[in-house]
This record gives structure tokens, C-alpha cells and sequence, in this order.
């Protein structure tokens, strides 16, 4: 889906992330490509906003002025949605990234993505399922590590191999997509089997059960087979049943 010369727009609600999530953001966004723009609106005349300042600062992210001329309508919301619509009629980018949990930003990841522009999202577990689904790709930021933070433990606790079995919406989707994916022998490509989960379900990330990687969550559900592929990678099979 990206590639690591991809130039990305990150647009961030500063009404909606907490500035202690950032840097942890902002690594992550490494991964998909180079943020060549990084914006926070808010209206920065508000102290609630005092903490996002010396953030703003160190990471190098131009903080956009939006005052809250009404009192029922979000008037950041609209400014970040009128600056993200500008920056995709330059079609400099292959992708945006929507930093919020808010639903209003919606509409803008799916008019976003009918121009074949790449949408991440990010937010908090309380971000509705309209937005989450409306990305090409949502991360939960709770399971983001901070760069700088000793890798002690990790951000989720690890759901146990038992509780993994009884998610049937898991389950069910890696059993469709195993299937999906795999050949005559029955084997499939573990990575396209995590293409196809996530074209399915945008927020899923095997760090949401603890897990660093697809393969170590594949394997503690102790349903499937993993295997190094011959080829180089990893390829999953559903487990055979024992025969006693």
C-alpha cells in the first residue's frame, strides 16, 4: 500500500489527541512514508491547548489558528477539512493522515480515498465505526510505543491464546482470509492475509490484542499453522483436527 518515498499530509485535530501520543504518531507515519506536512488546528487562544504548544514546537508540526466563531458548530474541524481538500487538488501526496477521533472527519476519508489517495487514521478506542471504516488503514493509539520508551512491556496486555479463540469476529476473519489467500496446497502468504484483513476491517492490528506482529498473533490462537515459506516470508494454514 506505501512506500517509504510516499509524501504524506498529517493533519491533526488538536481538540481530539492528546500531545503525549505524538511522537508515538509520528513514528508510526514513518513507516508509511515522509510527512512533508504536518498541521494542528485548534484555537490556540484557549489554555486548554497550553500543553500542545512546546509539543508542536519539538516536532516541527505548524499549529493553523481557527477560532470558534459559533458555539454549536466545530469550527477547527471545518478549517482542517477545507486545508485537506486544498492539499489533495495539488496532488502532491499519496497519502493523508487524519490524526482524531472525531466522526465529522468521515465524509473527507472517503472523498479523500475516491481519488486513490491513501487515508490513515488514528485515535482512541472511542473513534465511531464510520470513521475507522472509512480509512484505508486506522491505528488505535493506545497501542503505540513511545520511540524513547524502554522495551519493557508492551502497551496491551497480551489476550491469552483461549480469549483469542472466543473473538469469533478474529477468528472468522483470518479463517476468510486464509482462505482467500491460499493456493491449491492450502497454504496462503501470511502478509496477504494481513492485506486482505485489513482491507476488511481497517483497525485491525494484531498490537489491539498485544501482539507485535501478525505471525505471533496467528500462532497464539493455536488454530493455524505457520511456516517460513520457501520463497522467504511466512505461510499459515488452518490447523488439521487431530484424528484419535
Amino acid at each position: 500500500m506505501s512506500q517509504p518515498n510516499d509524501l504524506l499530509a498529517v493533519l491533526i485535530d488538536a481538540d481530539n489527541v492528546p500531545p503525549s501520543r505524538i511522537a508515538a504518531v509520528l513514528a508510526e507515519v514513518a513507516r508509511f512514508g515522509t510527512a512533508s506536512v504536518k498541521r494542528i488546528y485548534g484555537d490556540w487562544t484557549k489554555p486548554n491547548l497550553s500543553s500542545w504548544k512546546p509539543v508542536a514546537s519539538e516536532h516541527v508540526i505548524q499549529p493553523m489558528q481557527q477560532f470558534g466563531n459559533t458555539i454549536r458548530k466545530n469550527a477547527t474541524d471545518s478549517a482542517l477539512i477545507i486545508d485537506a481538500m486544498d492539499l489533495l487538488y495539488t496532488r502532491r501526496f499519496q497519502g493523508f493522515c487524519i490524526v482524531s477521533s472525531d466522526s465529522d472527519f468521515t465524509r473527507l476519508a472517503s472523498r479523500i480515498r475516491e481519488d486513490g489517495v491513501t487515508v490513515y487514521g488514528f485515535g482512541e478506542r472511542k473513534t465511531p465505526e464510520a470513521f475507522r471504516n472509512a480509512c484505508d488503514r486506522f491505528t488505535y493509539l493506545d497501542v503505540l510505543e513511545e520511540p524513547a520508551a524502554e522495551n519493557t512491556s508492551a502497551a496491551v496486555t497480551r489476550v491469552p491464546s483461549p480469549k483469542l479463540r472466543g473473538d469469533a469476529k478474529l477468528v472468522s476473519g483470518l479463517r476468510t482470509g486464509v482462505a482467500s489467500a491460499s493456493g491449491e496446497d492450502g497454504w496462503a502468504n501470511l502478509s496477504m492475509v494481513g492485506q486482505l484483513m485489513r482491507k476488511q476491517q481497517p483497525d485491525f492490528d494484531s498490537r489491539n490484542w498485544g501482539y507485535a506482529k501478525l505471525s505471533d498473533l496467528v500462532r497464539a490462537t493455536e488454530l493455524f499453522v505457520v511456516e517460513v515459506r520457501p520463497a522467504g516470508g511466512l505461510q499459515v494454514q488452518n490447523r488439521k483436527k487431530s484424528v484419535d
